[in-house]
């Protein structure tokens, strides 16, 4: 595996996962959307229930306008009734005192505002024209009946109160005029309280549209079965004349109304109410009402106060909170990718200034491996020309003891220069040199190192459990356990030595202990051992360089392991190593 490469192509990854994070992606549009979605959605149902609110508001409103007009008709058909009930009770006739204290009684200004009055009609056939006219005239000699026609009965207006706005009525002749002689006949007919279709009343100086109520009463004050027998039996008729707007006036009045209402009866229009108009109304309603034999439409409309009442800003407060939230979002978002963009600047001019100070310790490293590469060689030439000369002195001088030792002497410390310029320049190569990947047979390869040892023959090893065969860094591991394997087989100061070696394992290491029975390390020089020429003997009596335990240390630690020892003096030493089971990237770098 190429080091370099795989560090390089794991970081074009990561720049391009910061490039990629610069801008704003999918996931970023599809949250926004989705707010903006809840908005609109929260928006519009909070829309809708308050229009049917105040829909279902307005057809309160426009129910309670029909419900008050037609309970004040059935108000005023009571009263009728009652003046029928009088008319019965004294044997189908009636003067004018007794109708003045019915009227009175009613109270009809208090009691029944909207109404201009009630009143008393007689049937009159022909032959009972002369009498009626004797017996009126006699009572009031003012009285008269107008206006002729050409109809073969009268229908005279008797009595009605109040006498003076209504004055112009009296003695007036419902058979003048379609209307009028139509509703009389219908309610005749009928047996039932009836209105006539839209008039004008004559007592009306404006001549705004009005209309008549009839209650009949007939002979006996029975009603009669059949059509035939009531139009035989009829007697007249009690009556009250309206003025559509004072009737509308009266009757809602009182309410404080936020709908106007037009009233019409067919193409004749008895009442509008233009006051507080809404030109584009929020609701509008249409109803037909039967009233009394006639059909009044009701076109209800919404009007100015209504559309104040109802103003309610919540949907909008709604929209535009959301608006704002979705806003603040997306300039979140949009802060977000700056800064990640900003960062990745930043990351790539600190990368360009790594870059440049990598290659500077790149020379640097350079320089260094050949510095440690020509003093391993340069001065190992020198070395061996004064180890060759100690030869020669030696060959060529008597047989003098002393001179012999000293000569021994220096020749040692010839053999360990030599060592510890060998160990400098791997210990220089550990982290620098590419590593090659190897599957490996652990018991196998600590076998093999062992052999290659050429340990005495009273030294023994012992591979004590299951070792693992995994993929790891041959070269690497192999020089580990060689030096491990050397120094207890060089430090051992007895006979018959053994060397046992056991492996456990747990989620990332292999745990490799290597056991000896030498001569042990005193705790207080547990961490002293793995420095730079470190050694526990004086250099005299030391072969190698002192360095073995660091270039282990360094080495192991490089691929992200660990070494350590437990021991104590004269009862072994046992070092302890953690070799990883992968090696990642980064213990690589």
């Amino acid at each position: 595996m190429n080091q370099g490469i795989y560090v390089s192509t794991k970081g074009t990854e990561q720049r391009e996962k910061l490039v990629s994070a610069g801008s704003l992606h999918w996931i970023h549009w599809l949250v926004i959307s989705l707010s903006i979605i809840l908005t609109v959605g929260a928006w519009y149902f909070s829309k809708q229930q308050l229009e049917q609110k105040i829909e279902a508001q307005f057809l309160r409103e426009a129910s309670q306008t029909v419900e008050l007009v037609k309970e004040r008709m059935e108000l005023y058909e009571n009263a009728l009734w009652g003046g029928v009930a009088l008319v019965d009770s004294n044997g189908g006739d009636i003067n004018y005192d007794q109708w003045l204290a019915y009227s009175n009684s009613l109270k009809i200004d208090e009691s029944y505002p909207g109404i201009n009055g009630i009143g008393v009609i007689f049937n009159i056939q022909p032959n009972q024209l002369e009498t009626y006219l004797a017996k009126e005239v006699a009572r009031r000699p003012d009285y008269k009946m107008h206006p002729t026609h050409n109809e073969s009965e009268y229908w005279p207006i008797t009595y009605v109160e109040p006498a003076a706005p209504n004055k112009k009525a009296i003695g007036l002749d419902m058979a003048f005029e379609a209307n009028r002689y139509g509703g009389i006949k219908k309610s005749r007919d009928a047996g039932a309280a009836q209105l006539t279709g839209p008039i004008t009343l004559i007592q009306d100086a404006k001549k705004t549209p009005g209309f008549l109520f009839y209650t009949p009463f007939y002979k006996d004050g029975n009603k009669p079965k059949t059509v035939d027998e009531r139009r035989r039996d009829i007697v007249g008729v009690t009556y009250a004349p309206f003025i559509m707007h004072k009737l509308m006036q009266g009757t809602l009045a009182s309410q404080k109304r936020h709908v106007g209402v037009k009233i019409s009866d067919g193409d004749d229009i008895l009442y509008e109410d233009d006051s507080d108009k809404d030109e584009s109304p929020l609701f509008s309603n249409k109803v037909g009402v039967e009233m009394y034999g006639r059909v009044w439409d009701f076109d209800i409309r919404s009007n100015l106060s209504f559309r104040q009442a109802s103003s309610n800003n919540q949907p909008l407060m709604i929209l535009v909170g959301g608006v704002v939230i979705d806003s603040l979002l997306l300039a979140l978002f949009v802060f977000l990718t700056k800064a990640n963009r900003r960062a990745l600047s930043y990351a790539d001019q600190m990368t360009e200034e790594l870059k440049v100070e990598s290659e500077k310790l790149e020379q640097s490293n350079e320089e260094l491996s050949d510095f440690a590469y020509v003093a391993s060689h340069d001065l190992k030439s020198p070395l061996r020309g004064i180890d060759q000369l100690a030869i020669w002195i030696s060959e060529d001088i008597d047989n003098k003891e002393e001179t012999i030792g000293h000569l021994k002497m220096m020749r040692n410390r010839v053999s360990r220069m030599e060592s510890l310029l060998d160990d400098l320049l791997d210990y220089s190569k550990v982290g620098r040199v590419e590593d090659k990947f190897k599957s490996i047979d652990t018991k196998k390869v600590l076998e093999s190192v062992y052999e290659l040892m050429s340990p005495p023959e009273d030294f023994s090893l012992e591979l004590d459990g299951s070792f693992p065969v995994f993929n790891t860094v041959n070269a690497a591991f192999q020089m580990v356990f060689r030096n491990l394997i050397n120094n207890a087989i060089k430090h051992h100061d007895r006979e018959g030595g053994k060397l046992v070696i056991s492996v456990e394992e747990n989620a990332k290491f292999y745990i490799f202990r290597l056991q000896d029975d030498g001569p042990g390390i005193e705790p207080k020089y547990h961490e002293k051992i793995f420095g730079l020429y470190q050694t526990l003997k004086s250099k005299d009596e030391m072969e190698g360089s002192g360095m073995g335990l660091a270039i282990i240390k360094k080495t192991v630690m490089h691929y992200s392991g660990d070494i350590s020892v437990e021991s104590r003096e004269g009862l072994g030493a046992c070092f302890v190593v953690n070799w990883p089971k992968e090696i990642s990237v980064e213990s690589e770098s």
